[in-house]
Formats: C-alpha cells, structure tokens, sequence
C-alpha cells in the first residue's frame, strides 16, 4: 500500500484530505505543520508528500525544498489556495512536482496523486 504524508495546518482540510486518500487506498498520515511533517519524513518511509504552502512553524516551501534534500526522488504536491506564479515557480524551483489550487475536486486531485506515483 503506498504511503502519503498529508500537511496542513487546517484540521478540516487535513481531515478532508486523509478522507479523500485513504477512501482510494492509500495509507495516509497527516502533519499539522511542515516542522512536524519534517520529523515525520525523517522517521518514516513515504511514497507522496502533499503539503499546504502558507502554513504557521513551517513555509511550505521550506518544508518542500528540506524534504526534496531528504529524498531526491520522493513526489512533491502542493495543495494550496496560493495561485500566484511567483509563489508556484517558488515552489517548483524547492522541489514540488505538483500544484493543486484548493478548494480541490477530490478525482481531479485523485488523478494527479495517480499521475505523481505513476
């Protein structure tokens, strides 16, 4: 089973987004910061980080470029309401392989995690 580490400092969108994972198949462990989320990838083995951009303790973007250090390999998706291209290119030049504008339509956010583990 393929494992997802889901970020978000909002407890209903992590809910959601556990919910939304977990009822495709996949196991799904949910961070409430990038700090956490951080430890989380370090202990952990992870086949998909989906993390929010503009979070307390931890940018997402920090979170994305420390995990992309972590692991070369591991898929990076942002799920977030940050639509700007600055803040996208940001996030693609730390590492993120995906951008996903919240709110999400959970089968068009299924087909992108599909699409990121191959």
């Amino acid at each position: 089973m393929r494992r997802v580490l889901a970020v978000d400092d909002s407890e209903p969108m992590r809910k959601m987004v556990g919910l939304v994972l977990g009822s495709a198949g996949y196991e799904v462990a949910l961070a409430p910061n990038g700090a956490d989320a951080l430890e989380m990838l370090k202990a952990g083995d992870f086949d998909l980080l989906v993390t929010d951009i503009n979070m307390p303790v931890m940018h997402g973007v920090d979170l994305i470029g420390h995990a992309r250090r972590l692991d070369a390999e591991l898929p990076i998706l942002a799920l977030t309401t940050e639509g700007q291209e600055a803040m996208r290119k940001r996030g693609q030049d730390a590492g993120a392989n995906g951008w996903v504008l919240k709110p999400f339509k959970p089968h068009s956010f299924l087909d992108t995690v599909k699409e990121l583990l191959g």
